[in-house]
This record gives structure tokens, sequence and C-alpha cells, in this order.
């Protein structure tokens, strides 16, 4: 949900091409509710028997792919940037550009060439050096493959030429002008390790240990919906992390999550509930942490799945194709109600698509304009409509058959559920029936089209391109066999012109000014309707973590962030040492990450990239 919740990416990918960032599959080992039995040999202790220092995180959210061509999910994003570098990353203090993999960019005069000088000395884990062929090829195979332009195609979509001159020198050739350059958000591959790959769309990258890769982390292990460890990479460039080992644990239940917190079994968990969090706040050697967050909480309606071939699919609610019904629907939503009552203060009220903690791109609905909770007003829009009630009080359709919704919810999601229970009083007192239909698995419904409204989030990049690009009409998947990179299903011509302006716009005002309109206009057609923009409240132990990086330095997020700063950063405490519930540190060069495992309740996609999406991410 970046558009890696891109970081983040917040944006929807998905194993085999079949994931996003709305969905959390089920474990394929259940876990018995409430318990935190572990289904691997991890480590469950911050310091093993061997005295290495172990940083687990607690997730809550399974991996959906260890590719990077394929992956949505913010859980997978966020491992990837540990595994592998980026042209570029995100300074941890404001999230501006900075040197990842190239030290420099430079444009052409017409900003039609992009230069990129690759770092010199660096290597692969495997000892193999890296160099500007392993980024010409990486973007090249996304360009001419559609299975590796799964999770990131619209990064490519307009370049028309990528060659590698020389080791450090890297040329991107554009149709047109695009203004992402310096916000690729791409993991950048071993040539020499994928050229052998036959299938990118099935290729999952799971079966061979070590995995080679370049970031701050190399990835030893892995066990689906039960684990993910990695070990420091000594050879970073930036200085390798801190801790010996950093686990990433699957926990479907966030309460068992926030047992093995108490019990010293996991350093980290995320997603907390108010509940949660409000049960931590005076634990010895626990310290909350509490900021707002880079996702958006939001209901989605099914616009009319489609494909690009224009063949309609799925069996969406025909009323949800009228723009007043869909303005009605929202306009019977109190988000004041859903931001005091469901997240008790731990979230901002919704209003446009990218939350507020994104100044230069934040955008509100005037006064004139915005759908205010008007339950009177909702009524009438619906018999305008020519829904009106029957003799017993409930809106039907045109078909005669009262109107029920079928509303799609993460089955290990509370908010959705407790937000689904006041859906159905506002809409049943317009006589508008809800059904929720609470799954571990979201995607194949949503792919499918067989829902009418769905619980709806991506972690938004500080380039917003990403989560932006998800809502085009060439995102739509080329038949209904296909997957896209949709969120869903929404086209509509004036967005997409609007889109195809703002990737061109390098002037940073006329960019923001153009988003803006963008977010308008989706906010108009009433497609998403962004009730709130949940905070970041996570928890750690400060007997196992001494310091760690938060994003934005000030008062940011731990986990997902838009790069690799928190676990790179972590130090570990000393033996016995509490730090005291001391606060985030600057990212220090050779401090080490540990094991999380991260654990929560809801997860977003985020949207990266679709961080996403939270991120893409």
């Amino acid at each position: 949900m970046n558009p890696q919740d891109q970081h983040g990416r917040g944006h929807p990918r998905a194993k085999n091409r079949r994931s996003r960032v709305l969905g959390l599959l089920a474990a394929a080992i259940t876990l018995w509710a409430g318990l935190a039995t572990p289904l691997d040999p991890a480590p469950q202790r911050a310091e093993a028997a061997d005295g290495r220092k172990v940083l687990t995180v607690a997730v809550a959210q399974s991996v959906d792919s260890l590719s990077p061509f394929l992956a949505t999910r913010l859980v997978s994003t966020s491992i990837h940037r540990l595994m592998y570098e980026y042209l570029t990353n995100y300074d941890p203090k404001d999230a501006h550009a900075i040197p990842g993999l190239a030290t420099k960019w430079t444009p052409s005069a017409d900003k039609l060439t992009w230069t990129y000088t690759i770092r010199s000395g660096t290597k692969w884990s495997d000892g193999k050096p890296v160099t500007a062929e392993d980024a010409a090829w990486t973007f090249n195979t996304m360009m001419t493959d559609e299975g590796a332009a799964t999770a990131n195609a619209s990064y490519v979509a307009n370049f028309r030429k990528v060659t590698a001159p020389s080791p450090t020198k890297l040329v991107i050739e554009l149709k047109k002008p695009q203004a992402t350059m310096a916000a690729l958000d791409v993991s950048i591959v071993p040539k020499h390790i994928w050229q052998g790959v036959t299938d990118f769309s099935k290729f999952n990258n799971d079966k061979s240990f070590p995995i080679v890769g370049n970031g701050p982390f190399v990835l030893t292990g892995y066990k689906p919906d039960s684990y993910v460890r990695l070990e420091p990479n000594k050879d970073f460039w930036r200085g390798a992390p801190k801790f010996d080992e950093l686990v990433f644990k699957y926990y479907k239940d966030g309460d068992a999550a926030v047992a093995a917190l108490r019990k010293g079994e996991v350093s980290f968990v995320s997603g907390l509930t108010p509940a949660q969090s409000a049960s931590l706040e005076n634990q010895e050697n626990i310290k909350v942490n509490d900021a707002p967050g880079r996702r958006f909480y939001a209901l989605a309606t099914n616009p009319g799945a489609r494909s690009k071939d224009g063949k309609r699919f799925g069996d969406g609610h025909e009323s949800l194709l009228d723009e007043k019904v869909r303005h009605a629907l929202f306009m019977a939503v109190d988000r004041e109600t859903i931001i005091d009552k469901v997240f008790q203060g731990h979230a901002v009220e919704g209003q446009g698509y990218i939350p507020p903690r994104f100044s230069t791109y934040f955008w509100k609905p005037s006064a004139s304009q915005e759908l205010a909770y008007d339950p009177a007003k909702a009524a009438q829009l619906l018999d305008e409509a020519g829904y009106k009630k029957n003799g017993d009080g409930r809106r039907v359709g045109k078909n005669g058959k009262p109107i029920t919704y079928r509303v799609l919810c993460h089955a290990t999601e509370p908010n959705d559920k407790a937000v689904g229970q006041y859906l159905k009083e506002w809409w049943g007192r317009l006589g508008i029936g809800v059904t929720l239909n609470c799954l571990d698995n979201v995607t194949d419904p949503w792919l499918a089209g067989t829902y009418d409204l769905a619980f709806d989030g991506w972690s938004v990049n500080p380039d917003p391109d990403f989560v932006l690009s998800i809502h085009t009409c060439d995102a739509l998947p080329a038949t209904p066999d296909d997957v896209g990179a949709t969120d869903n299903f929404i086209c509509d011509k004036k967005y997409d012109d609007l889109y195809r302006r703002q990737l061109a716009e390098y002037d940073p005002a006329e960019r923001a000014d153009i988003v803006k309109q963008m977010e308008s206009r989706l906010y108009d057609t009433g497609y998403m309707n962004v009730m709130a923009y949940p905070n970041a409240v996570e928890a750690y132990r400060t007997d196992q973590i001494k310091s760690i990086q938060t994003m934005p330095e000030d008062a940011g997020n731990i986990y997902g962030q838009d790069g690799y700063w928190s676990w790179w950063s972590a130090v570990p405490a000393a033996s016995g040492e509490s730090s005291g519930g001391s606060g985030s540190t600057g990212v220090v060069i050779g401090v080490g990450a540990g094991v999380v495992v991260l654990a929560g309740a809801g997860v977003f996609l985020a949207m990266r990239r679709r961080s996403t999406a939270e991120d893409r991410e």
C-alpha cells in the first residue's frame, strides 16, 4: 500500500501475481488462537545460546514472494529493502532523495536522458562486483518480460532504452520527461544470479539460501507463514548492522505477538490496537512509539471490474455504478466516530488520498465539495438515484430486490470488523443491508471482482507516483484471466490525463498542484472513501534494543520505513541493560539491526508500493 508501501510501497503485488495490498493471505499452517507456538527453529530470545544478539520482529502479514519482481506486500518489500540496494534512497530525517547504489544522477538538457554514476567498489554477497550492468539488466528485464513487470511496471513504462556503457555508468533514455527519476523504488538484482530464471511470474526466489544481495542484510532462511531470517552483510558499504541476526516472525494473532513481546520472545511489534498499546504503556523495559503514519484507511467500491480489452467480469452491485449512490454511502459514514470509537484517537480523520504527513501533496476538499456526514442528504441522493424504500423500509435495486452490500474485510484486522458493525448500523438506517465478508484471503474475491465494497489501504511513499498509478486505466489487467496493477479497477480518463501531466512535470510546485487535482478527482468520483490516517503504533523492548532510528527523525515510524534505516541502525542493549524507554537515535554507520517479528492486527499494503504501500506500502 513503498508505491512501495513502496515502501512501502504500499502497492499490490503477489505470489504468482495474485496478491494485493488489501489482502492478508491465511497462514498455511493454522495457529491456535491466542497461542504463540513457534512453527520454526528461529531463536526466541534476544540473545542466542552462543551469545549472538538477535532482533526479532513480529509480523501479522505473511510474505507473498521473495522475488522483488512479484512482491507487493509491505512485509515483503520491507525485506527486499534490506536485501537489495535501490539506485537512490530517502534521507531518514526528511525523506529527500539521497545516494544509494547510485552516487549521483544527472539529466540531459531536455530531461529525456538520465545518467547515473554507480557506486564503485561494492560487492554482491557472493563476492562478485556490483556494476551498472546489473541495474541495466534489472530494468531491461522489467521492460521486456511481463512476469518481471508484475510489481513495478509503472516505473519503467516510460523507459525507451537502458544501457550500461561502463561498470559505473548507467544511462536511461525516456520517451517523455518523468519526474520520478530520483525515486525509482526498484530492487537492483545480480544479473549473474537472475539471468537463469525462465519464468519470472512463477519464480519466488525462496528455494536456495543464502540469497545473494548487496543490501545491509543477507537472507539466510525462510519458512512460509512462519519466519524470515537475515544476517548482517559484513561488507555493506554503509557499515554492517550491529545485531547478529534479524528475524521476522509471523503471528496470525496480534494478542499472541504482544504476549511474546512481554515475555521477551520478540523484540518488536507493530500495528497495535488501542487496548494493546494502553496495556504496554507502563510496562518495564517496553517503549511504545505512537507517531503519525504513512498509510490511509479507506472504503473502496467496486466500480465494475473490467480488463483492458473491455470485458466486464465479477458481480459488483449495479447500483454502485451510480455516483450519487457512492456519494450517499460515504455521506452516511461518520468519520469522527471512527476516529474516536474505533481508533480511540490513534488516527486522524480522513480527507484526501495522501496522508497529511506528506504535506507537499496533502489535499482536503473544500467546504462545498466535502462529502460530510449527513444521513438525511444521503437518503435524498438514494431517492434521486431511483433506489427507494419498499414497504419494509428496504432500499430496492432495479431488479426489485432489497439491496445488501457485501463488504470484504480482513479476518485478522479488528478495525475492519469494528467499522463494519458501524456500517451495518449507519447504512441500515438508509434501508441498505450489509454483509461483512471477513476472510483470511481477500485476494481471490478482490481480483475476481466478486465484492461490492472493501476495506482498503496503502502505505504512501515520499513520492506518491506509485499509489497514484494504481488507479489508472493502464493498471487494469490485460484480460479477465490476468492480474493487473490496479487497486480496485478504477478507470477514469480525466484522472489519467492528470496522471500523465504530473509524471512529466519537473517543477515541484506545479507537480504538487496536479497531484492535488488528481486527489480531488478521485474524491469527486466517490470510488475511494478515505476514512482515517492511522498512527503508527508499535512497541519494542528496551532491554533488547538500546536505540533505533525513526523516520522521519522527529515523530516517525519504525516499521515499514522508506528505506532500511530502522533495522540497520538498531543498537543492541548490553546484557542486562535497559535503556529506560529511550527514544530514537540518528543513523550511525555500522549500527546493527536485529531480528524483529512484526505483529499487529492490520497491515496495509501500501502501498509501496502497493507500498508498498503502505508501501508500496
